[in-house]
C-alpha cells in the first residue's frame, strides 16, 4: 500500500503537528527528568511516551484528546514516580536500582558479576574503554542504576566518596558500604 487518501495524509500532518507541540509543553511544565535516563524505570517511560506518540500519529482509532490525556498522564505519573524517588528512601529503592561493584581493586568480583549477568569480556571491554590497559590499576567497575558501567582508576579514587551507597564491599577498602 503505497497510498489510501489524502485525508490520512492530512490526519497525520495535524494531529501529528498537535501531538508534537502537546509532547513539547508536557515535557516544559513536568521538567527535564521528566525523559532523563537515569534509570530503568525512566527508559521504560521514555519508550512509553515515544509508543504513544507514534500511536496518536498513526492510529486514526485513537483520538488526539485521547493520545494528549494519554502522554499528560505518562507524564505526570513520572513526575509523581521522580518526586518520590528523591525524596522517599523507600521510594527509590522500588523504583531504582542501586549501582553494584563488579570490580574492586584490580580483582573481578565473581558472585556479582554472576548475579548481574555481566561477563568478565563486557568488564574488560568497557576497562578498555575508559582508555586503562592494566586491570590491577582499576579500583572500581560500577554496575549503575541506569546500566551503564562506570570505572575509577586508582590514580582517580580521590576520598572515594562517589562510590557511597554501592551495592558491594570493595576488596581490601572500608570506604564503601
Amino acid at each position: 500500500m503505497w497510498f489510501d487518501s489524502w485525508a490520512d495524509v492530512v490526519r497525520v500532518v495535524s494531529v501529528g503537528a498537535a501531538a508534537y507541540v502537546t509532547v513539547i509543553v508536557i515535557l516544559r511544565l513536568t521538567g527535564k527528568r521528566t525523559l532523563a535516563k537515569l534509570n530503568a524505570f525512566d527508559l521504560v517511560v521514555t519508550v512509553a511516551v515515544g509508543s504513544t506518540l507514534a500511536t496518536i500519529l498513526l492510529n486514526s482509532d485513537v483520538s488526539f484528546v485521547e493520545g494528549a490525556t494519554a502522554l499528560a498522564l505518562l507524564a505526570t505519573l513520572q513526575f509523581v514516580a521522580a518526586t518520590v524517588a528523591s525524596r522517599l528512601n523507600a521510594g527509590r529503592s522500588v523504583l531504582t536500582a542501586r549501582p553494584t561493584l563488579l570490580v574492586s581493586q584490580g580483582r573481578l568480583l565473581d558472585d556479582a558479576l554472576t548475579s548481574q549477568r555481566v561477563s568478565v569480556d563486557e568488564i574488560r571491554q568497557v576497562i578498555r574503554s575508559s582508555g586503562q590497559g592494566d586491570v590491577s590499576q582499576v579500583v572500581a567497575v560500577v554496575l549503575e542504576s541506569d546500566g551503564s558501567l562506570s570505572v575509577i582508576t586508582a590514580d582517580k579514587i580521590g576520598d572515594g566518596s562517589a562510590l557511597s551507597g554501592v551495592q558491594s564491599t570493595p576488596v581490601d577498602d572500608g570506604r564503601t558500604k
